[in-house]
């Protein structure tokens, strides 16, 4: 069965041309055979079931005749709305969860994550601290957890029993999919780590300087020459106007977003492997429709917004340059078996600044809170007079506006909402099905190979690479360097955290807003990060473009940094946007009014109504 790597959104709606407490009545009583089939929800690679007799018109006829407002018959249906919910997420197909087999192939467990359980001097874990963890990821008995021997008394692994929880809205973590991480020994992992260590040693340079600059230059080209690198890239004639070209000092000529105008965007070919290059104007970008126009940071992460009575800058506190830690073996040795330098903190800049490079953006992911970045947009959105999809009944109706539904305080408390099923559903992914190593452990395992101190079976293109000499020029290792003192947190790579909430978030906000509307006045960073500038491409920045790019920055921010890997972030937005949708699809049945679908376009360019 050819699995992919999130949940079926299409599900098949019915026309609501009847006042709605009749189309619930209708809903109720024909969901029974075939019909249940046609809404079910499936992942993406399994087809949707093409019968089934687990509900019959008869188990629900009960509630084809309820039409009271309150007391029993509306307990009634409440309660039947909640089994055929519960219901369509049972009948879906269940994904095959397979992981990349590193597990089983090395068994001195080179290829997962160990982080927090006692190592040797190679770094490589303790047999039976990892036997104890598998012994518990196999049982869920909260009590083996706790029976997992740890490096230090005061490290703590984040959260695994999240993953085993029962979900009341949406599909359960179960049901979701992530297709196997990379193997240890690939070409795309050696093409991954290069990335991560081109990324570490470019944290300094502003976006706005990315062409000029000869280690970005140099970053480009070597990544190029991976043979599996699945960033984007571009054929030369198809390549996007330069950040560089676009401050105000910089450029002259009117700004389309003004105009509310569409115009015939650029769309440049992406490359996986292949001949395209990877160039300055692709490096480090996302690979969803929207993250190749304009400027490196997304909208969303420099205008400023109003919360209430209160105007808040997106100025932030940011790290000074050359922060960067675990880069003697020594630290990354003690980190990996206690709590790395959790209690030494960064050292900051005094000056607040807006997002200019990799360093502030990393540093924004350090501290921000689950949902912030994509609950900021949706102020940014609100405060700018954005469309709702036109769709949204309210649209149509002339007594009634929004508020509880289809208005901005349901979409304030949905945005959250998806947050913590996100979370949940990732980390079930995490724990109990890949338990792939960090970035900062593959770093080790590359220093000790070129050390001579242990032999790993690392795919020889890494080796290749010009950006181990210049990290060993740096730092005197080949350590990959951390942006954060106490390095990754305890837990898995894969997926991601961050992207799987963003892919989630964004989700949402695509779905209620009109994707298509021009942002109005974007601005980019001034090169201090004291100020907004006009941002004076042509390119039209749109609302779902730059919905798409806040994801990818907030994902790939966590790569930047040093923790995660270009397949947690790609993935897991994917993972994210199928919980969103899974939760929509439990949503909708509830609502009263005349709902004929909002639409989405989903990361992979495809369009769907829910």
């Amino acid at each position: 069965m050819n699995q992919k790597n999130s949940l079926l959104s299409a599900e098949k709606q019915a026309k609501e041309s009847t006042p709605r407490s009749q189309s619930r009545r209708e809903f109720l009583g024909n969901v029974g055979g075939a019909t249940a089939a046609t809404i079910a929800v499936g992942v993406v690679g399994v087809p949707a079931l093409a019968a089934s007799n687990e509900i019959t018109p008869e188990v629900l006829a009960s509630t084809a005749e309820v039409s009271d407002i309150g007391g029993s018959g509306r307990a009634e249906q409440a309660y039947h709305l909640r089994i055929q919910a519960a219901t369509i997420q049972k009948i879906a197909p269940l994904p095959t969860h397979t992981n990349n087999g590193d597990e089983d192939r090395y068994l001195n467990r080179i290829g997962n994550y160990s982080k927090g359980m006692p190592h040797n001097s190679l770094g490589e874990v303790d047999q039976v601290a990892y036997n104890a963890l598998l012994q518990a990821i196999g049982t869920g008995n909260p009590d083996d957890f706790e029976r997992i021997p740890m490096g230090d008394r005061q490290v703590q692994f984040k959260n695994p029993q999240a993953g085993l929880t029962f979900e009341m809205q949406g599909a359960d973590p179960g049901h979701m999919y992530l297709p196997p991480a990379p193997r240890f020994s690939s070409a795309e992992t050696a093409a991954e780590i290069a990335e991560n260590y081109w990324m570490a040693l470019t944290r300094d340079i502003n976006y706005a300087d990315y062409d000029s600059h000869p280690l970005t230059a140099a970053a480009a080209a070597d990544l190029t020459k991976f043979s599996d690198f699945r960033g984007p890239k571009f054929r030369p004639s198809l390549a996007l106007r330069r950040q560089s070209d676009l401050t105000a000092d910089q450029a002259t000529g009117s700004n389309n977003g003004e105009t509310g105008q569409p115009e015939q965007p650029r769309i440049p070919i992406r490359q996986q492997g292949g001949s395209g290059p990877v160039t300055t104007g692709t490096l480090f970008r996302g690979l969803t429709p929207g993250d190749l126009a304009g400027p490196y940071i997304s909208q969303f992460l420099w205008k400023d917004y109003s919360m209430g009575v209160q105007s808040v800058s997106q100025r932030m506190r940011t790290t000074i340059p050359g922060d960067d830690y675990l880069t003697s073996y020594g630290d990354w040795l003690f980190a990996q078996n206690a709590r790395g330098h959790a209690n030494l903190p960064n050292r900051y800049d005094q000056t607040p600044r807006y997002i200019r490079n990799g360093r502030d953006i990393g540093e924004w992911v350090h501290l921000d809170l689950l949902y912030q970045g994509y609950f900021n947009s949706m102020l940014v959105l609100l405060g700018s007079g954005a469309p709702t999809d036109p769709n949204n009944p309210y649209n149509k109706y002339r007594n009634q506006y929004a508020f509880g539904t289809f208005g901005p305080t349901h979409l304030q408390a949905l945005v959250p909402s998806v947050a913590a099923n996100a979370l949940r559903a990732v980390w079930f992914q995490k724990w109990f099905v890949h338990r792939r190593l960090r970035p900062e452990a593959f770093g080790a395992r590359i220093h000790n190979h070129i050390t001579k101190a242990a032999t790993y079976p690392i795919n020889n293109e890494i080796f290749n690479s010009s950006t181990l000499e210049e990290v060993n020029r740096k730092y005197g290792s080949y350590l990959l360097p951390q942006a954060f003192p106490e390095g990754c947190p305890t837990h898995p790579a894969y997926g991601a955290g961050h992207a799987t909430v963003a892919g989630a978030c964004v989700t949402i906000l695509k779905w209620w807003f009109d994707e298509s509307w021009v942002i109005p006045d974007p601005v980019v960073a001034s090169p201090d990060g004291l100020s907004l500038v006009p941002y004076r491409g042509s390119e039209n920045l749109t609302v779902g473009g730059e919905l798409n790019k806040v994801a990818s920055n907030i994902a790939l921010a966590r790569n930047i940094a040093g923790v995660h890997w270009r397949s947690d972030a790609t993935e897991s937005l994917k993972l994210g946007e199928a919980v969103a949708i899974s939760i929509l699809q439990d949503l909708k049945h509830g609502w009263n009014e005349r709902f004929e679908g909002l639409s989405l376009t989903k990361f992979d360019g495809t369009r769907i109504t829910i």
